[in-house]
């Protein structure tokens, strides 16, 4: 049944108002001719009763016996008349004979004694109605009368098949208007999908919204809208991704091809050899490292972190990441809070990409020492990051957040520019900050607001 079932919604919209049509089609049919056949059956008794009540005023039964008085021109009142006294038959029809089966049956009726109304089925006619009538007076007497029911049938016949040729006529009438009307209906979400599906493709900023559709296609209308405001943000962030691949890993891929476009230009010691080996795995871990940064970010934004909801206890997640620094022996790590119970509203593993870049660079540019505390403050949480390192260059300042950028490629410390830029940028989906704060001396202090959980 269900490889017959049309696959379209027009089509088995269609089938349904089909079928519920047919339904309420042969119901209403069914009750139309059984009140026809009714009605048919009643007129033909009262017209028995008629002719009845018309051939016993013929009927004499005062006298010493019942006599049928003769009129004038009394044929078609004697026509399929049966008149008896007690069960003796003092008339009949003239064709009929005494053991015919409407003579029986006229028989039965008369020996009843009441008004009853019978039908006989004869081979020719095909059915008859028989009723009986009383006639009062000294002698009882029965008068039965016939009537050819052909013509109520052939009636009946012909509005049976009236209404079955009208139930044809209105049932194709019925899935016609209605495939019509589902398809007129259908065709704002037809449009609406083809558009989605063109706007999609090269990701415009056209919206369906809501005022220009009715109020049943107003939800489909902003779901639309939603899936299209996603597919923009992925192929935003593709295209920001692919970008900032490719930028990143010019430099390290030019140094790789300078190294060895500079090796094989002439014979190589194997100092030098050696030398270019370094430079060749240091470009190569940094290719690593930028690679592993942006696809990390990539992954974060596709699972959208920004949406999870969550709390995450911070003085746990700080000491774990501080347990886990690669820092020199001389650079040591604490951690300080106000509340060890200090809880933010971001999920552990975006509070890691957050704070994990700022104490990458904290250890990298630290002396001795690089402290991590925690405070509450109305309706958020602060982390402040403070190293007693160098600081970062004043000209530098306005470039810190750029992708990309770093205030001394040659100061021998690995970094391909992204970190603070991405954990900015994460920080700020949530609804929180990283900033810089150049005046603070000796050292950097970067600070992170995030919400509070």
């Amino acid at each position: 049944m269900g490889r017959l079932a049309p696959r379209t919604l027009r089509g088995r919209l269609s089938l349904i108002a089909l079928t519920t049509a047919a339904l309420l089609m042969t119901i209403l049919t069914v009750v139309f001719n059984t009140m026809v056949d009714r009605h048919l059956q009643h007129q033909a008794d009262d017209e028995l009763r008629t002719r009845a009540d018309a051939v016993a005023t013929t009927v004499d039964t005062n006298g010493s016996r019942v006599r049928v008085l003769e009129t004038a021109n009394d044929q078609l009142l004697d026509t399929n008349v049966w008149i008896y006294t007690g069960t003796h038959l003092l008339e009949q029809p003239t064709p009929a004979a005494a053991d015919s089966p409407l003579t029986r049956a006229a028989a039965r009726l008369a020996a009843q004694g009441s008004r009853a109304c019978a039908t006989v089925h004869a081979v020719r006619p095909r059915s008859v109605r028989l009723c009986s009538r009383p006639v009062s007076g000294r002698h009882a007497a029965m008068v039965v009368t016939a009537l050819d029911l052909a013509p109520y049938r052939n009636s009946a016949d012909t509005l049976l098949l009236g209404s079955l040729v009208l139930d044809a006529v209105m049932l194709i009438c019925t899935y016609a208007l209605t495939r019509l009307s589902v398809g007129r209906a259908l065709r704002p979400v037809r449009a609406m999908t083809e558009q989605a599906t063109e706007w999609s493709a090269v990701a415009a900023v056209d919206r369906f919204g809501v005022e220009k559709h009715p109020a049943e296609l107003a939800a489909l209308g902003d779901s639309l809208d939603a899936l299209l405001d996603r597919i923009r943000a992925v192929l935003r962030h593709e295209q920001q991704l692919t970008g900032e691949l490719s930028h990143e890993l010019r430099t390290p891929l030019t140094r790789i091809i300078m190294e060895l476009d500079w090796w094989r230009g002439r014979p190589r010691s194997t100092e030098e050899t050696r030398a270019s080996h370094q430079v060749i795995a240091e470009a190569t871990q940094s290719m690593l490292t930028i690679c592993d940064t942006l696809l990390n970010d990539a992954r974060e934004n596709a699972r959208n972190p920004s949406t999870v909801p969550g709390t995450t206890g911070v003085v746990p997640v700080l000491r774990r990441l501080a347990q886990q620094l690669d820092a020199p022996h001389q650079v040591k790590a604490a951690v300080e809070a106000s509340c060890p119970e200090l809880e933010a509203g971001v999920t552990p593993a975006l509070l890691e990409r957050i704070v994990s870049p700022l104490l990458a660079n904290a250890v990298r540019y630290a002396r001795s020492r690089v402290t991590v505390s925690v405070h509450r403050r109305p309706g958020s949480v602060v982390i402040d990051v403070v190293d007693d390192g160098p600081g970062v260059p004043e000209t530098f300042a306005g470039e810190l957040f750029q992708p990309g950028r770093r205030a001394d490629a040659t100061d021998g410390h690995d970094g391909a520019g992204l970190g603070l830029p991405l954990a900015r940028r994460l920080a700020r989906a949530v609804g929180g900050e990283v900033s810089y704060d150049p005046g603070h001396t000796p050292g950097a202090r970067f600070t992170v607001t995030l919400p509070a959980g």
